[in-house]
């Protein structure tokens, strides 16, 4: 009964997760930035960096 389909979830879960994600990735790699003296830690450069690596992440991963 095995099937090569894998079982697809809530895209709004999938959505949700991806988002919290990116946003947790993003925060350490702003401030990691930060301190070596490359970016600024603002929530401006935070949420760019979240919205980037989202929209990355979708296109690479979640679109059907």
């Amino acid at each position: 009964m095995a099937t090569d389909e894998a079982p697809s979830g809530d895209i709004r879960v999938l959505l949700v997760l991806d988002l919290l994600l990116s946003l947790l990735f993003s925060v350490g790699v702003v401030y990691a930035l930060d301190l070596v003296g490359i970016g600024e830690y603002t929530w401006r450069n935070v949420a760019l960096a979240t919205l980037f690596l989202a929209v990355a992440t979708y296109f690479a991963v979640l679109r059907e």
